[in-house]
């Protein structure tokens, strides 16, 4: 609240003096503010949570003997996407084995929600199907569970799970890191359990180029 203090100077003989006015603020309710703002903003920081995600990166192995050891992915479960840059996307089923003719047949696709997206709803479609009914039972009151809970379910039902798909996350040269984002966020977004980041070989190259030299339409 402002107060306005007015002071009249002493009368003198002959002569009006005009009035003097000095302005006070009260700042109480300013203060008031302060604590208020300090306080929900203290509460809102300690309530947030960082948001991260989990991405399979494959090790790096010195010993030639335990590469040659370790399990290989069944090519049964492989589906193998490769990034070719301008939001496109190359995808094949199982594994390319230039020793066991004939290499897959690619699929060219973007990442809309009828792209690349759908591929992998269909390819994964038990483990989605279980996670998002536990979030629809949830979402609709038919079962009660914490937020911890949820996270603690569907990271068991991703464990459990032995037929979805292993994605094998492949990049072109000159693929964009937005790509890289976007496929990322289709796998979250398709509840994928396993999914890895790895390097494209020589024979995959080979069969990208062979696809965009027969299509050329599908590297614009």
């Amino acid at each position: 609240m402002a107060e306005i203090i007015q002071n009249e100077g002493g009368k003198q003989k002959g002569k009006k003096r005009s009035k003097r006015h000095s302005t006070h603020i009260d700042m109480t309710p300013m203060v008031d503010l302060a604590c208020l703002l300090l306080t929900f903003f203290m509460l809102t920081t300690a309530f947030s949570k960082a948001k991260v995600m989990e991405i399979v990166l494959p090790e790096r192995d010195e010993n030639p003997q335990e590469i040659k050891d370790k399990p290989q992915v069944d090519s049964a479960r492989a589906l193998n996407i490769i990034l070719i840059g301008n939001d496109k996307v190359l995808w094949y089923n199982g594994l390319a084995n230039p020793a066991k003719p004939p290499l897959p047949k690619m699929h060219l696709t973007d990442f809309s929600d009828d792209g690349i997206r759908r591929v992998l709803l269909a390819r994964n479609k038990e483990l989605f199907t279980k996670i998002e009914q536990m979030n629809q039972d949830v979402i609709t009151g038919k079962i009660e569970m914490p937020r911890d809970s949820i996270d603690s379910n569907r990271k068991r039902f991703m464990r459990a799970d032995k037929k979805g798909p292993v994605v094998l996350i492949k990049a072109s040269e000159n693929v964009k890191y937005k790509n890289v984002v976007d496929i990322l966020d289709e796998m979250a977004i398709s509840n994928i359990a396993l999914y890895a980041l790895i390097d494209i070989n020589d024979v995959e190259k080979k069969m990208v180029a062979d696809y965009l030299a027969a299509n050329p339409s599908a590297a614009n």
